[in-house]
């Protein structure tokens, strides 16, 4: 009996499964629930014409078909009796109204860009689900990474529907710490300095470098590997960037895994060509780098670039300069050879450039080394993208080359912007100035020209300094930066010389460069001063200058820079020279000289040394003497361990400072981490020596003057703080006279060279 029931039923499970992969044929087709979609529509999506025999598949395959469409939220297919197809469907909505709510940190023409399900569109919950991931990836690259996007449907009449992404945007996702494993050569400070990306800060409030971003982060890789191959390391590299979120999700902790790899030191230099009419031998004086040097990739591009130059002026527009490297890595040496090589004949069609709604287009093309229409140069296009970047104007710079055909090719420049305006904020302390507060405002691409405008001032117990500058860095469509600065200072001088003097006046500069390192500027300054409150007992030299005078002034300063850095050098040396000529009008007549030199060389990666030595010397013609306020004073920042002014003549009963007509002085200073790095503190050590001249108009009798050396040594720290550079020193006289006036300690803001 079980055998029979067993038998029975697999036979109806064959016979069922037989009826189902049999053909079904078709008669007609009935469709139902269509509202806004044409029958023909549905019908051409089945392909399955009527009088036709159809199987299971094909039926499976027209239901796909239909649902693929995006028309309708639900789809039957069912075969009736007498042949006829049935076809019931549910037309998807229409969408009406589109909103966004709860966005705050995301506008939301932001949003409607990115955003596909648009107002008269069919409702679908597959493009409504992608434009939840698409809101939510523009918030991670903003940073936010907890933030929630609910969609939310409400029905209106007509088989219409409003759609309101609910956003809760959360909280930033801020930089909590900056780690790096590997790194045996530079302290994980130096390291923080070169990244884009910072580490979250109270007085960072106003940046969003603090905000974890993975293309700020990919950029961070490029800074790494051109810092360290700057400074020797031919083989670094990245081995991994990992940013990993903290569990409440408010914050990330980055870690950069380096190799650093052996610092070479440049064996040899060498240019190669083989092609025959390329002058080599001219090729070596473009040559920036030279044996016995660090290894310097910024040098050797330089250098590329230059030879580049050098061989497209002389009509050899098709060629490359290639530079090689052959490394011996158990000596710990690299030889450089440039090898000059035949380049495609393409030329440039179209340069489009892309992203910039606020920057003009002119302020980006100029920085090209390229023009439409010249030869293509794959040199010249980086030395483009670095001009850009070095605006400092975007946050990413992506330059790609299209070919349009054989012998053309278009370049595609696309940006993305960043803020270029600044505001700082400082209260402080100096035993310069006393108490002081200082603020400034500045707009680096002013209305997106380019230009620079800045408002800076400063109040202390002391001084009063206010400042207003404009510059052009393209005066003319050349490469000609002009600008003009209005002042107005006030400053007490009762201390040293028992009066006070103000300032005011206005200056037009001019610049140009001959090189990226040789730069010379001109200026042109009209300045009223006036020496005023002048104590009752002060030295008649000062109460013979109470008053008002007028300064008529061209000046030129011509500048080497081959510094590393500008802020906080470590290799190179900096050179300058200037003279200015009052006369030209106004009371003042003077000839004037200054020169400054400084050595930076860094031991061992941390240990780094500074020579520097400054000198300078002003004379009166045509009757005129040298006022106070352009005399050169010696003491303070300019010789530590002796006051502002406490070296130099001093009139015997009044004890006032009266200055000099020339000064030098110099010294050596070393600095060196304290284990302070992380929050930017290094201490140093210091020896400085200098003399200076007395004035011409002065009765030795009268007044105490030596021009033997002054000489001290000391120790102190310097503090890269929030609110600028702050310098800490204790300085002690080794060689002084008995007249001269003292200062152990001295504190003192500010950036200096």
């Amino acid at each position: 009996m079980k055998k029979t029931c067993l038998i029975a039923v697999l036979s109806f499970f064959f016979l069922s499964f037989d009826a189902l992969a049999a053909d079904y044929r078709v008669n007609a087709i009935e469709v139902e629930g269509l509202q806004r979609v044409e029958r023909e529509t549905v019908i051409s999506y089945l392909d399955i014409a009527p009088q036709s025999q159809v199987s299971q598949s094909e039926l499976d395959q027209a239901f796909k078909n239909l649902y693929a469409t995006g028309l309708f939220s639900d789809v039957k297919i069912t075969p009736a009796a007498n042949g006829v197809l049935k076809v019931s469907v549910m037309e998807n909505p229409i969408i009406g109204e589109r909103a966004f709510d709860g966005n705050k940190k995301l506008d939301d023409k932001i949003l409607e860009g990115e955003v596909q399900s648009a107002p008269n569109t069919l409702y679908s919950k597959n493009k409504i689900q992608q434009d939840v991931k698409r809101i939510l990836n523009l918030y991670k690259r903003a940073g936010r990474y907890d933030v929630k996007v609910e969609p939310k449907i409400i029905d209106r009449d007509q088989n219409r529907v409003d759609l309101i992404f609910e956003i809760d945007e959360g909280t930033e996702a801020e930089i909590s710490r900056i780690n790096f494993l590997g790194n045996t050569h530079y302290s994980a400070s130096d390291l923080k300095d070169v990244l884009m990306s910072k580490e979250s800060r109270w007085y960072r409030i106003f940046s969003s470098a603090d905000k974890y971003d993975a293309e700020r982060m990919n950029y961070d890789k490029e800074l790494l590997a051109q810092f360290y191959r700057q400074h020797g390391y031919a083989d670094f590299r990245v081995v991994s960037a990992v940013a990993e979120l903290t569990p409440d999700k408010k914050s990330f902790i980055l870690t950069f895994s380096l190799d650093e790899g052996p610092r070479y030191l440049v064996r040899s230099v060498d240019v190669y060509s083989p092609i025959a009419d390329v002058p080599v031998e001219d090729l070596y004086e473009e040559v920036e780098i030279e044996a016995g040097e660090w290894y310097n990739a910024d040098l050797i591009e330089k250098s590329v670039s230059a030879m580049t130059e050098e061989l497209g002026q002389k009509g050899f527009v098709f060629i490359e300069v290639e530079p090689q490297l052959i490394r011996h890595t158990v000596s710990k040496e690299i030889d450089v050879d440039f090898v000059v090589k035949q380049g495609p004949r393409t030329f440039v069609n179209r340069i489009n450039i892309h992203g910039n709604t606020r920057t003009h287009d002119d302020v980006i093309r100029r920085e090209f080394r390229l023009d439409e229409g010249d030869a293509f140069n794959v040199t010249k296009i980086k030395d483009s993208r670095r001009n850009i970047e070095n605006l400092n104007y975007f946050s990413k710079v992506d330059i790609q080359t299209v070919p349009v055909d054989a012998n053309k090719a278009d370049i595609d420049v696309n940006v993305e912007e960043k803020s270029t305006g600044y505001f700082n904020v400082g209260v402080g302390y100096s035993t310069v100035n006393g108490a002081l507060v200082q603020a400034g405002i500045t707009e680096n691409n002013f209305q997106g020209r380019g230009q620079q405008v800045s408002l800076d001032a400063s109040v202390s117990q002391r001084s009063n300094d206010y400042s207003l500058s404009f510059t052009e860095p393209y005066f003319l469509g050349r490469r000609l930066s002009v600008g003009t600065d209005l002042f107005y200072s006030d400053e007490d001088y009762q201390d040293e010389s028992s009066y006070d003097n103000s300032s005011v006046g206005a200056r037009l500069r001019l610049g140009w460069n001959y090189t990226d390192d040789f730069y010379q500027l001109l200026r042109y300054t009209i300045r009223q001063d006036e020496v005023k409150n002048v104590s009752n007992d002060a030295s008649i030299y000062i109460k013979d200058e109470e008053g008002k005078s007028v300064g008529s002034v061209i000046g030129q300063t011509l500048v080497y820079d081959k510094r590393d850095n500008m802020m906080r050098p470590r290799e190179g040396y900096y050179l300058s020279f200037g003279n200015d000529v009052a006369g030209l009008g106004g009371d003042e007549k003077y000839f004037k000289f200054d020169a400054r030199a400084y050595q930076f060389y860094t031991l061992a990666d941390y240990w780094t040394f500074k020579f520097f030595a400054n000198g300078g010397y002003i004379v009166g013609y045509g009757g005129e003497d040298v006022r106070l306020s352009q005399r050169y004073y010696l003491g303070g920042n300019t010789l530590r361990g002796f006051e502002f002014g406490g070296i130099g003549a001093r009139d015997k009963y009044t004890d006032d400072s009266l200055g000099g007509n020339w000064v030098l002085y110099g010294g050596s200073e070393l600095s060196f981490p304290i284990g302070l790095e992380e929050v930017g503190v290094r201490g140093r050590t210091f020896i400085d020596i200098g003399a200076i001249g007395k004035p011409d108009n002065i009765d030795s009798r009268y007044v105490e003057y030596s021009s033997k050396p002054r000489a001290s040594v000391g120790f102190g720290f310097e503090w890269y703080s929030p609110m600028g550079k702050i310098d800490i020193d204790f300085g002690f006289p080794v060689m002084k006279e008995d007249y001269d006036q003292k200062e152990v300690f001295r504190l003192n803001f500010g950036t200096s060279l």
